[in-house]
């Protein structure tokens, strides 16, 4: 049924196969190995890095690398946990029951998609743009709202949503409805209804709440 209606949909299904605890695994994996790869012939190549190592004094920045390698998996459970619970009282808010370790296992799966900008974004640098500064790197992202302005004319508290407004994060919402769809196993627009309340809004809601609070 999925295939023939729906064929991106027959594709997320597919991948709801794979058990969710190697999936996890895989995930945490990969992103490690993007960071590992970004810091290393990326940032770490920027010329103000480099004088800083000469020097001896990047002891400090590499702790830094080191926390983030060791907290992916706790980031990913908190972003999954979140999203998952509002996901969840999208679904039971619409009578579908889809049990919450279904949508945390949707988000798990529809996070597969933020891997690509990551390493789109490490390519750019290793061949095109090769001679960055440390805010051109913090600054790109691919297939983004930022990408048609010059973020030096942008303020600061602008950056992240517009970076969060891309390309991929689309993708994303088609990941989320089309896995609402498979779980649930009901109207394919009932489920675009559950995505749009019980993500979309609220990642609209956050940004709208982050430019706001920021200082």
């Amino acid at each position: 049924m999925f295939k023939n209606r729906y064929p991106f949909v027959s594709i997320v299904k597919d991948l709801f196969e794979v058990k969710g605890i190697y999936f996890f695994f895989l995930l945490c994996l990969l992103t490690f190995l993007l960071l590992f790869i970004k810091k290393t012939f990326v940032e770490y190549e920027i010329t103000a890095f480099q004088i800083l190592d000469e020097r001896g004094e990047m002891g400090m920045f590499k702790i830094i690398t080191g926390l983030q390698y060791l907290s992916i998996p706790a980031i990913y459970l908190v972003k999954f946990t979140f999203i998952a619970f509002f996901i969840w009282v999208g679904c039971f808010g619409f009578g579908y029951r889809v049990t919450y370790a279904n949508c945390w296992h949707i988000v798990m799966i529809s996070e597969i998609i933020f891997i690509l900008p990551e390493l789109i974004k490490i390519i750019w640098f290793m061949t095109v743009e090769t001679d960055p500064n440390y805010f051109d790197v913090r600054a790109f992202y691919p297939l983004s709202l930022m990408n048609l302005v010059n973020y030096e004319h942008v303020a600061d508290k602008w950056h992240y949503p517009l970076k969060s407004i891309n390309f991929f994060e689309v993708i994303y919402w088609f990941f989320i409805v089309a896995g609402i769809y498979v779980k649930s196993e009901k109207e394919y627009k009932q489920s675009i209804i559950i995505g749009v309340f019980g993500y979309i809004l609220p990642f609209i809601f956050w940004l709208g709440y982050y430019t706001v609070i920021y200082k």
